[in-house]
C-alpha cells in the first residue's frame, strides 16, 4: 500500500499522521462512551439548571406546560431533557442512546460525538484508500487467496464510511436546526413541541445555532 511504500523509503510523515488519527479515534471514543453525557442528578440541580435556551422559549410555549416530575427516577425534568431505559436516569438535551458507544448523546458528549464522526470519518476514507492502492487485480486463484481479506476490509470500510457519513450529515442539519434526533422524531408527543406556537421555538437561525453548540 502508499503508507507500506512510505514507510519502507523512510517518509514517515503521513504513517505517523494516520496512526495518531486512529488513536486519536479511540480516545474520541472512550471519552465519549464513558463521559456523563448530562445526567439529571437531582431535583436542585434541575431547577438551578435551566439552560438558556429554555428562557428565551419560554415566551412560544404556552405557560401551562410546566416542568414534569420523571416516573422513574423522580427528577423534574428540564425541557428537552428525556428518561434513558438503558442508561437509567434523565439526560438533559437529550439526542439519542448510541448502540455503538453504549451511551446516551446528550447536553454534554454531543460535541464530542460529533468530532468523533469527523475523526472517524477520515480515518476511514483514508483507510478505504490505503487499502485500495494495496490491491492489484489479476484473475487468477492464487490472487484471490492472497487478498481475499484485504478486500473484505476495503468492503468493510467503505460500508462503514457511507453510515458514519450518513449519520455526522444527519447530525449537522439537526444541529444547524438547533433540534435533536428525539425531539425530530416524535416531534407529536413532546409537549412543549406540540403546544408551541412555533413549529421549533429554539431554532435561531443557522449560524446561531452552530455557535450556541460548538462554542
Amino acid at each position: 500500500s502508499d503508507l507500506q511504500k512510505q514507510e519502507e523509503q523512510g517518509e514517515l510523515l503521513q504513517p505517523l499522521i494516520f496512526v495518531l488519527l486512529v488513536l486519536c479515534s479511540v480516545l474520541l471514543y472512550f471519552k465519549v462512551s464513558l463521559m456523563d453525557p448530562g445526567f439529571v442528578k437531582s431535583e436542585e440541580e434541575a431547577e438551578a439548571g435551566n439552560s438558556e435556551e429554555q428562557s428565551m422559549v419560554i415566551p412560544h410555549v404556552p405557560s401551562t406546560i410546566k416542568m414534569r416530575r420523571c416516573g422513574y427516577c423522580m427528577v423534574k425534568q428540564p425541557m428537552r431533557a428525556r428518561h434513558c431505559q438503558l442508561c437509567q436516569h434523565c439526560v438533559r438535551r437529550y439526542d439519542h442512546h448510541c448502540p455503538w458507544i453504549e451511551n446516551c448523546v446528550g447536553e454534554k458528549n454531543h460535541p464530542l460525538f460529533i468530532a468523533y464522526l469527523s475523526v472517524q470519518l477520515v480515518v476511514l476514507l483514508w483507510g478505504g484508500h490505503v487499502a485500495w492502492s494495496g490491491l492489484y487485480f489479476e484473475q487468477s486463484w492464487d490472487w484471490l487467496q492472497h487478498n481475499i481479506f484485504l478486500l473484505m476490509s476495503f468492503f468493510l470500510i467503505v460500508i462503514f464510511t457511507i453510515v458514519v457519513l450518513l449519520l455526522l450529515i444527519s447530525h449537522l442539519y439537526l444541529i444547524s436546526c438547533n433540534t435533536t434526533t428525539w425531539e425530530f422524531m416524535s416531534h407529536h408527543r413532546i409537549s412543549y413541541l406540540r403546544h408551541s406556537e412555533l413549529e421549533n421555538p429554539f431554532d435561531q437561525g443557522v449560524i446561531l445555532n452552530l455557535w450556541r453548540f460548538f462554542c
